[in-house]
């Protein structure tokens, strides 16, 4: 005779909680029925005496707290154990055991059962295994509850990943998987949303951690030197080439090399990194006889690829290849759930680097924090937080983030005078505006030309990159 028996899940606990739900396997119908005597007051139970009904309930979908199983002499546990760890690895296991043998038990456990209850048993001591697995199960979820809101992995001596929100989640992710993949690497994201951190990171996950991790800014080193920094050159290549000098590919072997702002790379260069790609082979400037290198390269830019390739900018065929995977960083403003986190990582690190003490934020600073704007990204949230680190003024650093409308409603200068704050809003406003403009001015009278305005400008080019980006300037914008 076989049973198989099921109870709602309906009733409540006395602390008006659901019941936990366990399902009970016992081909013993004289047992089955004791344990539903004693256990039924308690738990939401589902009882079943044949294996075949227990895995087509498992196999619905059914998510229980708990199963508990009865092992007998006659019947081999092992492929109904592995079946259940196959397709519930995190279903808790109690063993209702009739069986000391030492070697029965080792097995058992091997399989991730959680608890043996040896037979002949009480209901009291079934239900004193059941609520100790249920208390070690909540304490495992809410550590890992924890481990996934906030995590900070070290880098190196300077820099570490920090993230807290599900989408830096998703990306740490990803980004480890494709790092044992060991394929080429594009990463997208505005100007200063981490980048070079996320490259570093996918470097130490890889199987190159051991090796050197380099960078280079394409977008830093002007075009007549870029070719020699990246490839080398022999002596005699050209005017001043005094000695052979080995390029960061060379010197990178075995590790990974980080082409940042790779969009602003020349269209001869990309030629050349193209065939490093493709078979992992360059000259030097000045030789012929090709190099082999054994590199991992990850690029990243901040410029639109779709457009840039439509312009001919960059090559669609050196975009394919280096787009063997493509990590998307979003900017600040799409996850403000994390800059709380991020200040206190900031603070911390800037605490360390200039031997200060670390400041609070007080509710007032950090709403302030959460509700800017963040153009700059991460790199503007560490700048101000090393400001209010180093000017230790919590007032200039809530000024510098008050919206100028939000000055001008609740602050305005009035009938009394008490026009400070509009003031240092109305300032910061003509400030911006005349920048704006002057920068904007500048670029026009060189066409446009983004390296030759930053020399004009006396500023470094990425500083003008972050200005055209905080004010929105394009040619189409100041036609």
């Amino acid at each position: 005779m076989s049973a198989s028996l099921s109870y709602p899940m309906s009733a409540l606990k006395s602390n008006s909680k659901f019941r936990s739900q366990i399902l009970i396997l016992e081909p013993d119908l004289a047992v089955l029925d004791y344990l539903r005597s004693t256990l039924g007051d308690h738990y939401s139970l589902s009882l079943f005496s044949e294996e075949k009904t227990l895995l087509e309930r498992l196999e619905q979908g059914a998510e229980p707290d708990l199963l508990l199983l009865a092992l007998h002499a006659h019947r081999d546990p092992m492929p109904l154990l592995t079946h259940i760890r196959c397709t519930k690895p995190n279903l808790p296991v109690i063993v209702l055991s009739c069986s000391a043998e030492l070697g029965d038990l080792e097995m058992v456990i091997r399989l991730g059962v959680r608890a043996i209850v040896m037979k002949p048993f009480l209901g009291s001591d079934v239900e004193q295994a059941i609520e100790e697995q249920l208390a070690t199960v909540a304490t495992d979820k809410d550590k890992k509850a924890t481990a996934d809101t906030m995590r900070e992995i070290p880098l190196n001596e300077t820099h570490s990943f920090v993230r807290s929100s599900k989408r830096m989640r998703d990306l740490e992710a990803q980004a480890a998987l494709v790092a044992r993949a060991d394929i080429p690497l594009l990463i997208l994201g505005e100007s200063g949303t981490g980048k070079e951190i996320l490259a570093l990171y996918t470097h130490k996950m890889s199987s190159r951690s051991s090796k050197i991790f380099l960078k280079v800014n394409c977008a830093a080193v002007p075009a007549d030197l870029l070719e020699s920094e990246l490839f080398g050159y022999e002596q005699g290549a050209f005017t001043g080439a005094i000695k052979t000098k080995p390029g960061k590919f060379e010197i990178c072997t075995g590790g990974t090399i980080f082409l940042d702002e790779i969009g602003e790379m020349p269209a001869i260069l990309q030629a050349k990194l193209l065939q490093v790609l493709q078979d992992g082979t360059f000259s030097r400037l000045g030789s012929r006889a090709p190099m082999k290198v054994d590199v991992r390269v990850i690029a990243a830019t901040n410029i639109n690829m779709k457009e840039a390739m439509a312009n001919k900018s960059f090559r669609e065929d050196l975009y394919y290849r280096l787009n063997g995977f493509t990590l998307s960083i979003p900017p600040l403003r799409e996850r403000k759930d994390e800059i709380p986190v991020l200040s206190e990582y900031f603070m911390r690190k800037g605490a360390k680097k200039y031997g200060r003490s670390v400041l609070p934020f007080s509710k007032s600073l950090t709403d302030s924090l959460v509700g800017h704007h963040w153009p700059g990204n991460l790199r503007e949230l560490e700048n101000v937080v090393n400001r209010y680190l180093v000017l230790g003024d919590e007032k200039s650093i809530l000024d510098e983030l008050t919206p100028p409308e939000s000055v001008e409603t609740h602050s305005g200068v009035g009938a009394d005078g008490q026009g400070g704050a509009g003031l240092k809003a109305l300032v910061r406003n003509l400030k911006g505006e005349a920048e704006s403009t002057a920068i904007a001015q500048v670029l026009e009278g060189v066409g446009w030309n983004r390296k030759a305005a930053a020399n004009d400008l006396q500023i470094s080019y990425k500083a003008l990159l972050y200005k055209i980006k905080q004010y929105d300037l394009s040619p189409q914008n100041r036609a």
